[in-house]
């Protein structure tokens, strides 16, 4: 399939820059083969069967943003792979100013190394500090919002609860599993009022999530690959949820990544999987998401799951609805 098979019209008033209040206050768009329906978050329950499982990513997001100084030359780096104990690959601003050998002042205790530089501005830095690295890094760093919203208003005090999940747990990614935001304590509640069961992973998601297709061609397209963990006696929960015949849900595209991955196995380590249409679903038999941004992969990984034709009917809906698109807005709920 071609790129621009996943395009469509985005109005910019449509991109939410602050979330909704509360949290499950947001509009939720139910999508199912027989059509379309519009509600809030907070009926989340009542469109669930008792016995389905919601699967949610407990990544927390760090303080990946470093601004630094490299003699007079400005530099900004956003970390998006662990490789180490002291060692980070960062999406670089201002990345032609570097080479191989450099050395980055992020703080008057962190600085950073330049082993390697890749493609595209992605550097491997390995990082210097007295503290312990965690430390350093929270004491350096900003919150990453994402480009989408960075470039339209500057990063302040909410957006450090804002843009984590309540149950956040594990840290070490760069953007929020964004789908989760949506979650209250109340929510929670009222779930396992209904029983509906809920297990978590953990996918730490990298910067490379921001990242454009560029192939025309979307085969072309090499997906980033990001860091994850299943523990053996949630896989086996979810497994005996298969096998029941229960639905297993997931919570956001990051879990739903996970979780084909590892086709319900416990998992520990990297997936670079892309999902496209006439992908085989084995492992989800829905999904709770945002709205995504044209021709990105999230928006081709929700086109498979549901169709071509029938997500870009929803988008429709959705933009000429007022629903709010992207990290901070509404959500969907996808059942095929």
């Amino acid at each position: 399939m071609q790129l621009a098979d996943f395009d469509f019209e985005l109005p910019e008033d449509r991109i939410a820059l602050r979330p909704a209040s509360p949290r499950d206050s947001a509009r939720l768009l139910l999508v199912r083969p027989e059509g379309l329906s519009d509600h809030i978050v907070r009926d989340l329950p009542a469109l669930l069967r008792p016995g389905d499982v919601l699967v949610f990513n407990d990544t927390r997001v760090i303080p990946a943003l470093l601004r630094g100084q490299k003699g007079e030359a400005r530099i900004e780096a956003t970390l998006h792979q662990r490789t180490g104990p002291v060692a980070w690959r960062a999406l670089v601003r201002n990345a032609r100013r570097l080479k191989r050998g450099d050395r980055v002042t992020f703080g008057p205790d962190l600085v950073g190394e330049v082993v390697e530089k890749g493609p595209e501005g992605d550097i491997l830095f390995q990082f210097e500090s007295k503290a312990p690295l965690e430390a350093a890094l929270q004491a350096a760093g900003t919150l990453p919002l994402p480009p989408y919203i960075a470039r339209r208003r500057a990063i302040d005090a909410a957006d450090s609860s804002d843009y984590q999940t309540v149950y956040a747990a594990r840290d070490g990614a760069v953007a929020a599993p964004t789908a989760g935001l949506h979650f209250t304590p109340g929510l929670f509640a009222a779930l396992d009022a209904r029983g509906i069961q809920r297990e978590t992973l953990t996918l730490h998601i990298g910067a490379g999530t921001f990242l454009p297709v560029k192939a025309e061609r979307i085969e072309d397209h090499r997906m980033h690959a990001e860091w994850g963990t299943i523990a053996p006696e949630v896989a086996h929960r979810l497994q005996r949820a298969r096998a029941e015949g229960r639905r297993i849900l997931a919570v956001g595209t990051t879990s739903l990544r996970l979780l084909e991955a590892s086709g319900l196995r416990p998992f520990a380590g990297t997936t670079d999987l892309f999902i496209t249409p006439g992908y085989r679903f084995r492992a989800i038999d829905g999904l709770m998401t945002n709205f995504h941004l044209p021709k990105s992969t999230l928006f081709m990984l929700v086109s498979a799951l549901m169709g071509l034709a029938t997500m870009k009917q929803a988008y429709a809906h959705a933009i000429a609805s007022g629903y709010r698109f992207l990290s901070y807005g509404d959500s969907s709920l996808l059942l095929p």
